[in-house]
């Protein structure tokens, strides 16, 4: 009796992986997807709810949270860049342990959230969290 449940625990431990897909994760035989800078906001068929921008960032209070996507452009001082999208630019004050070792060129889609420092003028927003696109 043991020895027929440890053959059958055997085999079934060894047609398992047979049965799984043979190429798993991310599929590059197809066609690459539109790169994210060439996008309009970034995405692509998906419809967020509210997306905001440095146009509405600007209106909301200070220390509001804020989530915006674009481009940093320039660098203005030693922790201090200028972001842009669509609607504007604005300052962002994100120190270099935010961004974690990653480069960035303007051309490239950035996310960041951050708090609003609405007091400062100009006005900024101090990033606690960087994502390359």
């Amino acid at each position: 009796m043991r020895k027929m449940i440890l053959v059958a625990s055997l085999a079934a431990l060894f047609t398992l992986p047979a049965l799984a897909d043979e190429k798993p994760g991310l599929n590059t035989e197809e066609k690459a997807p539109t790169p994210a800078h060439k996008l309009d906001d970034g995405y692509r068929g998906i419809e967020d709810a509210r997306t905001m921008n440095v146009k509405q960032a600007k209106e909301m209070h200070d220390g509001a949270s804020i989530s915006l996507r674009g481009n940093l452009i320039e660098k203005k001082g030693e922790d201090i860049y200028t972001f842009r999208d669509k609607s504007g630019q604005m300052d962002a004050y994100i120190p270099m342990a935010i961004f974690d070792g990653k480069n960035v060129t303007p051309d490239e889609l950035v996310g960041i959230s951050g708090s609003l420092d609405a007091k400062q003028k100009p006005m900024r927003i101090k990033v606690t969290h960087f994502q390359k696109q």
